[in-house]
C-alpha cells in the first residue's frame, strides 16, 4: 500500500473513534447519568489520549494530534461529568 493508502487508513481511523464519543457525551451531558461508566478506565483513558496527544506533538503528526486532541476534550467532559455527578 503507498504512502496515500495509509495516509486515508490513518485519517479514517481516526474520525471514526473520535465520531464514536460524540454520542456518549451528548447522554451524559443531557442526562448527567454515569452510574455505569468506569472511573478508574475513563482515568486511564483520559490518560492514555493525553499521550497520545503528545506523541503526535512530539512527532508532528498532524492526524494524531487532530484525532487525539478531539478524543480527549471529549473524554476529559465525560470524565469531569462522573467526577460531577458520580
Amino acid at each position: 500500500m503507498d504512502d496515500q493508502g495509509l495516509q486515508w487508513i490513518g485519517r479514517a481511523a481516526g474520525a471514526l473513534t473520535t465520531i464514536a464519543f460524540v454520542p456518549q457525551v451528548v447522554r451524559v451531558v443531557r442526562t448527567r447519568q454515569t452510574r455505569d461508566i468506569s472511573l478508574h478506565m475513563f482515568a486511564l483513558f483520559v490518560v492514555g489520549v493525553a499521550l497520545w496527544l503528545w506523541y503526535g506533538l512530539c512527532l508532528e503528526l498532524w492526524p494524531v494530534v487532530i484525532a487525539n486532541a478531539i478524543t480527549l476534550a471529549l473524554a476529559v467532559v465525560i470524565l469531569v461529568c462522573k467526577l460531577r455527578f458520580g
